[in-house]
């Protein structure tokens, strides 16, 4: 594996550290800049030479009325696969929370989760998309694509709101993408992996059956999701915070047609926006990286300064060092409750699991998450590793890790 260490960067915003007295700081003004995390730094640049991919924007997709947000076209980053990997896919699904009502959608807009006039001209591939072996070694030379985030649907939405002159296309955009991507060369794939970060990880549960009937029978199809399993779990208050962000969701941006009919034909659409109601019942092999406590759904979900009006949550939500006992049990309870939504999808032999005790989120574009000397590891092996061996079938991989506070190789996001 590379060695890789953690660079402070000293910049004005919330402060975040991965592991003990190693922080980085980032101006971060949002929760869901958390998934801007996606890789890992080195002391030395010599160390750290992330492949810089460019941005291609699908230029047929107007007229399919694939848009963002705005109106501008949808793109991807695209780097060609060699050699053993000439005709594999992986397709990687960007995150970045969701949009749920008409201001801020209209925010969003103006941001590179909402329009390609913002999106960056090149970005890096590291982790699961990088183009090193000693870094990626199942992948690394597979056609790799990160297809773009800019309908704040998880690629899932199909309506319009003229009056605010939003377009929520996501759907539309991932028809389009995919049909792009078969012209130039995926059509003719041996082998593909589905995968996503965040909203993009639950974009892969939502597409992944869709994915499969892309490809004759005779390909091997897997989905893999990071941090995507998104619970459906009162906060803190006893409210539903997530619940009520993802109502919005679907009601605004008429995702209800684009969810899997296996679940709408006997539950409310925004139950099957909820990964927990979806992947039992999935036919196409899934991989779920998640970590017990995702920082993410902490934040955002179960302890929201909405729900904590008084404060009480402040400290722990940021910190989880800071946590007090009745804290810890109540962020032990909402392990359990991952745990048990995972109970039914893991008897199937042809899923997989990596369920580590962290306080992290999006672990599979991060380097020094991914595959490192020092990444996260349950019973020995990285998240590289199992999902190299769950994809290959070279062994049979459902990961649990034992309780916080036992595991030390987590990468912890704290925020001080």
């Amino acid at each position: 594996m590379s060695k890789l260490f953690l660079l402070g960067v000293v910049v004005t915003g919330l402060v975040l550290g991965t592991k003990a007295n190693e922080y980085l700081e980032f101006n971060v003004t949002e929760l869901d800049r958390i998934e801007e995390l996606e890789y890992g730094f080195s002391k030395s640049s010599s160390n750290f030479n992330p492949l810089m991919v460019g941005l291609t924007l699908i230029r047929g997709a107007g007229a399919k009325g694939a848009v963002c947000l705005d109106g501008t076209l949808p793109g991807y980053h695209l780097h060609r696969g060699h050699g053993s990997g000439a005709n594999s896919w992986l397709i990687q699904l960007e995150g970045g929370g969701w949009c749920d009502n008409i201001r801020n959608c209209v925010y969003r807009k103006k941001s590179r989760r909402g329009s390609s006039n913002y999106m960056e001209k090149q970005i890096q591939f590291t982790g699961i998309l990088s183009d090193k072996a000693q870094e990626n070694p199942d992948f690394f030379n597979w056609n790799r694509v990160k297809l773009r985030y800019c309908d704040g649907g998880s690629f899932s939405g199909d309506s319009q709101n003229r009056a605010a002159r939003l377009q929520f296309r996501g759907e539309r955009i991932w028809r389009a993408a995919m049909d792009d991507l078969k012209s130039k060369g995926m059509r003719y794939a041996k082998q593909a992996l589905l995968s996503g970060c965040s909203a993009g990880g639950l974009a892969v549960i939502l597409r992944c059956d869709e994915f499969r009937n892309l490809f004759p029978g005779s390909t091997r199809i897997k989905c893999l999701s990071d941090a995507g399993l998104f619970l459906d779990t009162p906060d803190v208050s006893g409210g539903h915070t997530i619940r009520k962000l993802y109502n919005g969701v679907v009601q605004l941006q008429g995702v209800r047609n684009n969810l899997p009919h296996m679940c709408t034909n006997h539950l409310n659409p925004t139950s099957c926006f909820f990964p927990q109601n979806l992947i039992s019942q999935m036919k196409t092999p899934l991989f779920i990286v998640n970590a017990a406590y995702d920082i993410w759904q902490i934040q955002s979900s179960i302890a929201p300064p909405s729900a904590d009006p008084h404060g009480y949550w402040h400290e722990c939500r940021l910190n989880h060092g800071r946590c007090n006992a009745a804290q810890l049990r109540f962020l032990q309870g909402f392990r359990n409750q991952m745990l048990r939504a995972v109970t039914g999808f893991s008897k199937s032999r042809k899923n997989g699991l990596f369920i580590n005790s962290c306080f992290a989120h999006c672990q599979t574009e991060r380097q020094d998450t991914w595959f490192a000397d020092d990444s996260p590891v349950i019973h020995k092996k990285a998240v590289a590793i199992a999902v190299g061996d769950w994809y290959f079938d070279r062994a049979e991989v459902k990961l649990i890790d034992c309780p916080y506070p036992c595991d030390r190789s987590c990468h912890n996001l704290v925020f001080r």
